[in-house]
């Protein structure tokens, strides 16, 4: 079974390694899609702080994770179909946006599965980005 996760990956900690090592205990492959800067400055305000180049080269590092490829329009389904993707793993704030809803009907079409994870309300990188800025404006 080939597991396929998407996401920023911006400055990796213990929530991305979870969610990646829960993904290996799906199936025996797990790919992830990284997206790139454009990808993410399309739906966010920033562009990531970790270069996408670097972002897969520490991906790529990790024993929990077989395939690395980025993404470059903020779509899903030529990811699954690169893959060959028999489970598709999302976030819990997945929402119906275009993108989602088509990789809904492809996975659907082909008879795959999504499941959905929830995430760790203590790790993030917006929330690792906010605690920096905030000692930095406290040592000043």
């Amino acid at each position: 079974m080939i597991v396929y996760t998407v996401g920023t990956f911006d400055l990796l900690h213990v929530g991305h390694l979870a969610l990646l090592e829960y993904c290996k205990t799906l199936g025996n492959i797990v790919a992830v899609g990284v997206a790139s800067d454009d990808v993410v400055n399309s739906y966010k305000p920033q562009v990531p702080v970790i270069p996408l180049e670097q972002r897969i080269e520490m991906l790529r590092a990790l024993e929990c994770v077989d395939i690395v490829i980025p993404y470059h329009e903020l779509e899903y389904v030529s990811g699954c179909k690169e893959v060959k993707a028999d489970i598709f793993v999302i976030g819990e704030d997945w929402g119906d946006k275009q993108h989602n809803l088509d990789v809904e009907a492809y996975l659907k079409s082909e008879g795959k599965k999504i499941i959905q994870v929830s995430y760790n309300p203590l790790t993030s990188s917006s929330m690792i980005k906010q605690n920096v800025m905030a000692q930095t404006h406290r040592s000043k």
